[in-house]
């Protein structure tokens, strides 16, 4: 983002109700974002053309830009459906989160990542993770407390559970991978085809790279025999086909967060705010100014 030369949009009703609802979810896929675009011109402008959905979503980026505030696209790792998510730039630590968390389940948070990064699969067990409550920082936390935190990072969108194991959310990956990166250099997993974040995804057993399930569905789609980029030895996984996702998400507010819909609205305001007040002054241009916007857009 530094020394872009991006005109800054104009945020209209439209946009503020999209990036409204999307703050409210977290992260969608973009069906629904598509969706949600849709509605938000139904609710405030009828008349108007929908914009292309990658010039919308440029536009308010670009009116974000000075927060250090940004809607991200990404994909998720076992099946490449498109999310996209609103991401604080500002800091690259799990402390984002610590608006919606007490340290000690921050610190279980860490732990779990922890052990998802280093593990071969992408999968920390809960087992494994509860078996490291003992050493969190701050309040003590017994195991069926942290059975219930684990349950909050997947209703926030910020781990995955499947069948008593966790993995990360293509939430977590889009808001962290560059603190996963710094943090964890030693461990981290690159993809070989799209040089991003590899969390999830199969390896040749001969050299060792890595590809995401739909890098190596998309990169074996027009090879007849299965062979590494890297080494050309056999590919020894199934190749997974991917064909189209239909699968329907609701836009309506998941239980317990009809309270939120103000605190959100809030969080609009303070943006809108920010932008009204800070103008990119000369050599604050490209200064942290988006740490102390995001503190009170997003805390």
């Amino acid at each position: 983002m530094q020394g872009s030369t991006r005109r800054m949009g104009v945020m209209t009703d439209v946009h503020r109700r999209f990036l409204q609802l999307l703050m409210t979810h977290g992260v969608l896929e973009e069906w629904d974002v598509q969706r949600l675009q849709k509605h938000c011109y139904k609710v405030h402008d009828r008349t108007a053309t929908v914009e292309k959905l990658e010039d919308f979503i440029n536009n308010i980026n670009s009116v974000l830009e000075s927060l250090y505030i940004e809607i991200k696209k990404g994909v998720t790792e076992d099946d490449g459906r498109p999310i996209y998510a609103l991401v604080n730039l500002a800091t690259t630590s799990i402390s984002k989160m610590a608006s919606d968390f007490a340290e000690n389940e921050l610190d279980l948070f860490r732990k779990a990542l922890e052990l998802i990064i280093d593990s071969e699969t992408g999968f920390a067990s809960s087992t494994n993770i509860l078996n490291l409550v003992d050493q969190l920082k701050g309040k003590k936390m017994r195991k069926k407390e942290a059975e219930h935190v684990l349950q909050k990072f997947v209703q926030n969108k910020w781990l995955i559970e499947k069948e008593g194991e966790f993995t990360l959310h293509g939430r977590a990956i889009l808001e962290m991978e560059q603190y996963i990166r710094e943090t964890y250099p030693d461990a981290v997993k690159v993809c070989t085809i799209c040089h991003s974040l590899l969390i999830q995804g199969q390896s040749c057993e001969t050299c060792g790279i890595r590809m995401h399930l739909p890098c190596v569905a998309k990169y074996f789609q027009s090879h007849s025999e299965p062979r590494c980029p890297h080494c050309n030895d056999y590919w020894p996984h199934e190749i997974p086909v991917f064909s189209g996702f239909s699968a329907y998400r609701s836009l309506r507010p998941r239980e317990g967060e009809g309270g939120q819909h103000l605190q959100i609205e809030q969080k609009v305001l303070a943006i809108q705010a920010a932008l009204a007040g800070h103008r990119l002054q000369g050599s604050d241009r490209h200064a942290p100014f988006g740490r102390e916007a995001s503190v009170s857009c997003f805390t």
